[in-house]
């Protein structure tokens, strides 16, 4: 029998993640190689024009997959019956611009999308946002597509996990599918904090393979909360193949059973954590899933003082961008 079609909505369709994004999704990297899909990629009108170059070269790939392709700049049309949201498409920070700028700026595209989303998606779409500041963006998001569960709004955060994990590999020689029970809580920002004290590698615990705690401590953490900016000063511009493949994996991550004794990070609602965290913010967490589009949050691992202190720092940074755009979360 026949599989149904499942719809997936990119914003930012003539961007360089996406660009880097839509034909992996073509092939099948996200749902699987027998789901049949439709993409339906939408940009802001001043460059909706470049989406058909991308559509025809869609169409001149011939992926077997891909049944529908539909280009446009009305967020009502877009996510029109989509199962899936990756929500790419955002301001970028320009000179000058202060992070408070940006976030009210970028939260005015998502204050739209939200209720777009919540008019016209799928009952159950799963929404991942990618375009920074992402954990704030996907609350405002969240806020105005009350229709929508509340767990499935999802801020990129596999990103700066799967950095970490690269970092360990360099440091370690190992295989990826080795290192296990990464975890990155908080905000996807330079307060983020990489949490590498349940970390296995070769089911053996991190410490037992890196004696140097200080290069842990140290040069691991702060390489990952600022590879973002030494990628942008290294080639001039931002993230893109990197952050499509952690898209990608942000969706696997609900489509595909987690590894039994892992879990992936993710930015989610804080209602109900078990963790102390202040409700209504989006943070990053280690989650689990069994494959259905749902997850869990991992409960009862333990910080050290350390990530604690840190823990409150980047949740106290959510609150505040909470309070910045306090007005764009009042649904009318």
């Amino acid at each position: 029998m026949a599989k149904e079609v499942k719809r997936i909505a990119v914003t930012g369709g003539a961007g360089n993640i996406a660009y880097n994004l839509l034909f992996r999704i073509a092939a099948g990297a996200l749902l699987g190689k027998e789901q049949p899909i439709a993409l339906h990629i939408m940009e802001i009108p001043k460059v909706v024009d470049a989406l058909e170059g991308v559509k025809m070269e869609l169409e001149d790939c011939t992926f077997s997959l891909l049944k529908e392709i539909r280009i446009g700049c009305d967020p009502m049309e877009m996510f029109r019956g989509v199962d899936y949201a990756l929500l790419v498409g955002g301001k970028p920070r320009g000179p000058g611009m202060e992070r408070k700028d940006l976030l009210y700026e970028n939260g005015k595209i998502f204050v739209e999308q939200g209720y777009a989303l919540n008019a016209m998606a799928s009952p159950d779409c799963k929404v991942l946002v990618v375009a920074n500041p992402c954990n704030t963006s996907c609350l405002i998001a969240m806020h105005h597509a009350p229709n929508l569960p509340r767990k499935n709004f999802h801020a990129m955060t596999h990103l700066d996990q799967n950095r970490a994990i690269g970092q360990l590999m360099v440091k370690t020689g190992a295989h990826p599918l080795e290192i296990s029970n990464m975890i990155i809580w908080g905000n996807h920002s330079p307060t983020q904090v990489p949490d590498w004290s349940h970390v296995k590698i070769g089911r053996k615990p991190i410490t037992d393979i890196i004696a140097d705690k200080a290069w842990l401590d140290g040069d691991f953490i702060t390489t990952v909360q600022e590879r973002g900016a030494a990628i942008i000063a290294a080639r001039g511009k931002s993230s893109a193949a990197s952050a499509a493949n952690a898209a990608l994996d942000g969706i696997r991550n609900l489509v595909i059973p987690t590894r039994p004794g892992d879990w992936f990070s993710s930015g989610v609602c804080s209602d109900g954590n078990p963790y102390g965290i202040e409700e209504n913010l989006i943070f990053s967490m280690p989650c689990r899933s069994n494959g259905d589009g749902n997850y869990e949050v991992v409960p009862g691992l333990e910080w050290s003082q350390s990530v604690k202190e840190k823990i409150k720092i980047t949740e106290q940074e959510l609150i505040e961008e909470r309070e910045l755009v306090k007005d764009l979360l009042v649904v009318s």
